[in-house]
């Protein structure tokens, strides 16, 4: 399959509302040349990078949008689009097979309008995207729903968490400290040929020069190292783990952060990780047995208790919460496309009911670390606040971390280019049981 066609349906699926790019793009890099699949992908999440500009442009030059049923073509087009602003793919190249994708989704009526739009693209294009520069939208290439929020609530950090989300990420490793110390880690990189440099704030976190194959980076298979963000890696040291602890990790999947815990304190008496669908704990135990570690999973709503709560309580308790996901659009920018600004205050909801039912299962004196992946105090310190209030047993404890930004609650990670991702931590400590 062209991988033009290959990316133009995966993006369908997303501008449809029916997959993200994770789900929709394995299924059509199954159908190209191996050789292809690295343009294929590129191609996806590069036109999903820059979207909100491209529709922008895609609607001066259309004399009228494209039916809802013509999703494919649509996604065609901006693929197109894509390939002439963004990539060194000569221009009569990305003309001429983007175009011949038509007869494969079986419209020869849109070869013609694909044509003549990007044709004039070619032309127009560079003149009409700098008159519209003024719309933040097209400046930042943001749904203008999030820009308006991050605008509001990071007034002066906005554009660059804009920027920060449109660049590449870096490809961050995490040390297991069962096997090597990172200084040896590095030294290993080294002697293979791997520039490499220690993270910022993760004290098992290193950052490559460059991505690689996991399969090129020194031990592996062997469980010696792992891939995860360094912003994600401080859960370990925030959770204060000892010998002898029983450990939850609520929502757990892909399970890095279970991995790390187990890593980070050989002596846990128990971990149990939850997650609410079965298959995404397949690859919790993909992760699990490749480091040679061991954690009880459970498929489940973790709000409902009852269902998979023993009664003994847990010392410690990670509550990796669902969000918006806005802090790591970088790594998964069709994000700009799937998330809408009324999922934000169901989010948070969301994020609170979890809070309120995981906390009886935490002993008095136990620690619950509160953690998203999200850039938007609404899912964040907010939710903290609110908690709080309700919750007379529970008080704040102070981040052992200079990463972020001090908030009324908690510490916020903005994305960093070249460095981590946006995440948000709150600790909370049980100083008594709920009363009743």
């Amino acid at each position: 399959m062209n991988p033009r066609l290959a990316a133009a349906r995966a993006l369908a699926a997303v501008l449809s509302g029916k997959a993200s790019l994770n789900s929709s793009l394995p299924a059509q890099l199954d159908k190209v040349e191996e050789r292809d699949r690295g343009l294929t992908q590129d191609l996806a999440f590069g036109t999903a990078r820059w979207q909100p500009r491209l529709d922008l442009l895609a609607a001066q030059l259309l004399q009228k949008p494209f039916k809802a049923a013509d999703a494919d073509v649509q996604a065609l087009l901006l693929v197109g689009l894509y390939q002439l602003f963004y990539t060194r793919i000569p221009a009569h190249a990305a003309i001429g097979e983007t175009v011949g994708c038509a007869d494969k989704l079986k419209k020869p009526w849109a070869k013609g309008l694909l044509n003549a739009v990007l044709r004039r693209a070619q032309r127009e294009g560079e003149e009409l995207l700098a008159g519209m520069e003024r719309d933040p939208v097209v400046r930042t290439a943001h749904p203008r729903w999030l820009q308006k929020s991050l605008k509001a609530f990071w007034p002066e950090q906005w554009e660059a968490i804009c920027a920060a989300n449109n660049a590449h990420p870096p490809m961050i490793l995490r040390i297991n400290r069962r096997h090597h110390s990172r200084d040896a880690y590095l030294a290993l990189l080294a002697e293979a040929g791997i520039q490499a440099s220690a993270c910022q704030y993760s004290r098992d976190g290193i950052v490559l020069a460059q991505a690689c194959d996991v399969r090129g980076l020194p031990g592996f298979a062997d469980g010696w190292v792992s891939v995860q963000d360094e912003a994600a890696q401080l859960s370990a040291d925030l959770l204060e783990l000892a010998p002898g602890q029983r450990v939850l990790d609520a929502c757990c999947a892909p399970g890095g952060k279970t991995c790390h815990l187990l890593e980070a304190e050989p002596g846990l008496s128990h971990m149990v990780a939850i997650d609410l669908e079965a298959k995404r704990l397949a690859r919790v135990r993909e992760n699990l047995d490749r480091l040679k570690l061991d954690a009880e999973l459970i498929a489940c709503d973790a709000r409902d208790t009852a269902s998979w709560w023993d009664g003994k309580p847990f010392q410690r308790i990670l509550l990796d919460a669902p969000c918006s996901a806005t802090g790591v659009i970088r790594r998964h920018p069709d994000i700009k496309l799937t998330r809408q600004a009324e999922d934000i205050p169901a989010l948070a909801t969301l994020q609170g009911e979890l809070l309120d039912a995981l906390w009886p299962t935490l002993e008095v004196g136990g620690m619950l670390l509160y953690a998203t992946c999200s850039s938007l105090p609404t899912e964040n310190t907010e939710v903290i606040d609110a908690f709080l209030a309700r919750t007379p047993g529970a008080r704040e404890l102070d981040l052992a971390t200079e990463a972020g930004l001090r908030q009324p609650h908690g510490r916020q990670l903005l994305a960093q280019q070249g460095g981590h991702d946006g995440f948000y931590y709150a600790k909370l400590i049980k100083i008594a049981a709920s009363r009743g």
